[in-house]
C-alpha cells in the first residue's frame, strides 16, 4: 500500500506545485478574472474546503477512504480542466469552490486511509515519508510550470493546467489498485464510535495543532514579504530560502519520526517545535534591522533553518496525537475533525501573519512566536494532564 501511495502522492502533488506556480496568472491573464475577484473567490473556496474537509470524514466512515478518495480525484481533476472554460467571476468561483473541495476531501481521505490500514509507529513513519514525496514532487511541478511562466502565452498556461489536471486523473490508475479495507465493500458502515465534537481532548488538540499550523503561511506569505520590504537582503533571497526549506524537510522528515514513540514525546516534540518557530521569527525580526545584504541573508538562513525544523517536529507531533487519541471505530471523523483544524489555521494564518510580523516588526514576530510558543506549551500540558473517562476516546482497538 505504501508503493500506491507513493506514486498517486506524486502525481497529485506534481499537479499541485503545477497550480501553485501558474494559477494566479492563468486566472487574470487567461480567464480574464481581476485579481480581487480571484482573492474573494479563492476566500469562498477555503471556507467551503473546511466544511468538506470535516464531513469528508463522515463520508470516510460511511463508505471507506479508498472510495471517497477515488471520487474526490476524479472531481478535482475535472474541476481543474474546467477552469481553462470558465471566463465569468460565478463560474470561476463555483469551479474554485469544486476545485478547493475535492483537493479538501482527498486530504481527510487521505489521512483516515493511513489511520486504518496502518497501526502504531507505521502510521506516523508512512505519513511523514509521503510528505517528503509531496515536497519534492510539488518542486518538480514547479519546474514543469517555469516552462509556462517562461513562454507566458495562453495556449502555455491552459497546456499547464490541462497538465495539472491530466496528473489528477493518473492518479486514479495506483489508487484503484488500493486495497479494499474491512468495512469498505458497501455492505455495511464502519461507524459506531465516539462522536469527536463531543471529544474534548481531541477538539483542544485540534484547535491547538491549527495555530502552530499557521507556520505554513509564515513561510510562504509572511516570510516573503518581510524579506523584500523590510531587509536588504535582495528579493531573490525569497526563492533560495524556500528551496533551503524543502531541502530541509525532504531529509529529516522521516528522521524525525525518530523522536516521537508516543504520546508523551508528541507533546514534547511540539513544544520543542514551537520554541524553534520562536527563535525563527527572532531571526526573521533581526534581520530587518540595518547591517547589510549579507548579513540579512545569514540571519535569514538560520531563521529558516530553524523554521523548517520547528515545522517538521510539529508536524511529527501533531500527526502523533491526530492518530492516537482518535477513536479506531470513528477514525475517518476524527481525521475530518483534524484536517478541518488544519484548514482554519491556514485560512486565518495571513491575516494573522501580516497584521502582527509585517506590519508591526519586532512587537509584532515577538508575538507572533508567543502564540506559537503558547499552543506547544498548550499541547505539551494537554499530553500529561490526566482525563475522565467522559472525556477520553475509547482505547485503540486492535486492527
Amino acid at each position: 500500500m505504501k508503493r500506491v501511495l507513493t506514486w498517486a502522492t506524486v502525481a497529485t502533488s506534481t499537479a499541485k506545485g503545477v497550480m501553485f506556480s501558474v494559477s494566479a496568472l492563468f486566472f487574470t491573464t487567461v480567464a480574464g478574472i481581476s485579481p480581487a475577484t480571484v482573492g474573494v473567490g479563492l476566500t469562498i473556496a477555503g471556507g467551503g474546503g473546511v466544511v468538506t474537509a470535516f464531513a469528508a470524514g463522515r463520508l470516510c466512515d460511511r463508505f471507506g477512504p479508498r472510495r471517497v478518495l477515488l471520487l474526490a480525484a476524479t472531481a478535482q481533476g475535472a474541476a481543474l480542466a474546467a477552469y481553462c472554460l470558465t471566463r465569468d467571476a460565478a463560474t470561476f468561483v463555483l469551479v474554485a469552490c469544486v476545485a478547493v473541495g475535492a483537493e479538501s476531501v482527498q486530504r481527510t481521505a487521505h489521512v483516515a486511509l493511513l489511520a486504518r490500514a496502518f497501526t502504531g509507529p507505521d502510521r506516523v513513519g508512512v505519513r511523514a515519508w509521503l510528505r517528503v514525496v509531496d515536497n519534492v514532487s510539488i518542486a518538480a511541478g514547479s519546474g514543469v510550470a517555469a516552462v509556462a511562466l517562461a513562454v507566458g502565452s495562453r495556449p502555455a498556461y491552459v497546456t499547464a493546467v490541462l497538465f495539472a489536471a491530466v496528473l489528477i486523473l493518473v492518479a486514479l490508475v495506483p489508487l484503484r489498485a488500493l486495497p479494499v479495507l474491512a468495512g469498505e465493500g458497501g455492505d455495511r458502515p464502519v461507524g459506531g464510535g465516539r462522536a469527536p465534537l463531543g471529544d474534548r481532548r481531541y477538539l483542544t488538540a485540534t484547535a491547538l495543532h491549527a495555530v502552530v499550523s499557521m507556520q505554513f503561511l509564515l513561510l510562504t506569505v509572511g516570510m516573503p514579504l518581510w524579506v523584500t520590504g523590510h531587509t536588504p537582503a535582495p528579493d531573490v533571497t525569497v526563492a533560495l530560502l524556500l528551496l533551503l526549506n524543502t531541502a530541509l524537510v525532504s531529509s529529516l522528515q522521516v528522521w524525525s519520526t525518530r523522536l516521537v514513540t508516543g504520546v508523551p514525546s508528541a507533546g514534547r516534540a511540539v513544544l520543542l517545535g514551537t520554541v524553534l518557530l520562536l527563535l525563527a521569527c527572532l531571526g526573521y525580526a533581526a534581520a530587518g534591522y540595518p547591517g547589510g545584504a549579507g548579513f540579512a541573508m545569514a540571519l535569514l538562513v538560520a531563521a529558516v533553518v530553524a523554521h523548517s525544523l520547528g515545522e517538521i517536529v510539529t508536524e511529527t507531533g501533531g500527526w502523533e496525537l491526530a492518530f492516537e487519541w482518535a477513536d479506531p471505530a470513528a477514525s475517518g471523523a476524527y481525521q475530518g475533525v483534524s484536517q478541518a483544524g488544519v484548514a482554519i489555521g491556514r485560512a486565518v494564518a495571513p491575516v494573522v501573519v501580516t497584521s502582527t510580523a509585517v506590519a508591526f516588526g519586532l512587537p509584532g514576530w515577538l508575538l507572533l512566536g508567543g502564540v506559537f510558543v503558547a499552543a506547544g506549551a498548550g499541547t505539551h500540558a494537554l499530553t500529561a494532564a490526566r482525563w475522565s473517562p467522559k472525556s477520553r476516546p475509547a482505547p485503540e482497538a486492535a486492527r
